[in-house]
């Protein structure tokens, strides 16, 4: 069975629904910037006869509004990862953040890339961090370059960031001779945790040691992947890290799930791929999905979140509800922990 493009398989009258979703649709659109706060986003509760005919072919679930927080922290701490490149890892743990942030959230983005993709996307061209000191000098010596004083405040009060650039390519040769070298990160991030609400870690397109690295500090994995051949296979290949991970050194580790990036749903090769994507891992992957838009680029060479500069766009709408749905998943996992 083939994924089905919309209306395919939806038993309802075709006419009816397009006109009532396309109502819909323009009202959530046209939701000035002023009235962030007031979004919705995936189909109300009437609309949940009609969930099928989305791309991933299941019933899509309404996911409530995230509640207010009284109090911040101990974070929770999510390695964004995928060892292949270019599936929008960065992307995704931006505009996430971003989501996060303008939930209430207090949240703490870690450039763990020595590309150091994450801080250009967040402003941080070269010669920003005048004191040169990033994540590398925190996970070299924790005590002397506390991960909290070097922390770097973005445009969105709520969103901080601990920047990195190409020194940290040096970090996996000296940490290989240390003790304990797998736990640098999760030493190098106490100084913090009680700061944030969510800590999110932008892992390097590699399964080396600074992965292990933000495997073994964090609570759970958000895996961002392309719905093509290869990215699948990535995704295949990082589940053994994972259950390696999870037996040697973080049996806590969790999967968050599985999230389309880069979706364009008139690409057949790519509704095969989400076929084959939910066929292998069911409920691991998100409800949610990331198209494609230029949108993206055009934001990050700007060096702000599309949440902030585009609240409106359905690049903006994807993420934040992406956000909600993920808050959803680790409410309910807690839940089920403490049951």
């Amino acid at each position: 069975m083939t994924v089905p493009l919309p209306f395919d398989e939806a038993p309802i009258d075709k006419g009816a629904f397009e006109k009532e979703y396309e109502q819909y649709t323009t009202t959530v659109w046209n939701v000035p910037a002023t009235g962030r706060s007031e979004f919705l986003t995936f189909f109300p509760d009437e609309f949940a006869i009609y969930a099928p005919v989305g791309i991933t072919g299941r019933p899509i679930p309404s996911f409530p509004r995230p509640r207010a927080k009284a109090t911040v922290g101990p974070a929770w701490v999510i390695a964004l990862c995928n060892q292949k490149g270019g599936v929008g890892k960065t992307t995704t743990t931006i505009n996430l953040g971003a989501a996060l942030a303008e939930a209430g959230r207090k949240v703490l983005l870690v450039d763990f890339d020595p590309q150091g993709s994450l801080s250009v996307g967040l402003g941080m061209r070269q010669g920003a961090l005048d004191d040169g000191l990033t994540i590398y000098e925190t996970l070299m010596d924790p005590d002397g370059v506390p991960a909290d004083s070097i922390v770097r405040h973005t445009a969105n009060p709520n969103l901080h960031i601990l920047a990195a650039d190409i020194k940290l390519s040096a970090g996996e040769l000296r940490l290989a001779g240390e003790v304990s070298r797998e736990r640098a990160l999760e030493r190098a991030l106490e100084s913090v945790r009680l700061n944030y609400d969510y800590i999110l870690i932008d892992c390097q397109p590699s399964l080396g040691l600074l992965t292990v690295n933000a495997l073994t500090a964090a609570d759970s994995v958000l895996i961002p992947t392309e719905c093509e051949f290869f990215a699948l296979r990535g995704v295949q290949m990082l589940h053994q890290t994972i259950t390696t991970v999870q037996q040697r050194l973080n049996s806590k580790l969790r999967i968050d799930g599985i999230l389309p990036t880069m979706v364009d749903a008139r690409i057949s090769h790519t509704r095969e791929s989400m076929e084959t994507l939910i066929e292998t891992f069911g409920d691991t992957v998100f409800h949610s999905i990331i198209s494609r838009t230029v949108k993206f680029p055009e934001t990050t060479r700007a060096g702000v979140s599309i949440i902030d500069s585009a609240p409106t766009s359905a690049g903006a709408i994807a993420y934040r509800t992406m956000a909600w749905e993920l808050l959803s998943r680790i409410d309910s996992a807690e839940m089920t922990d403490r049951s």
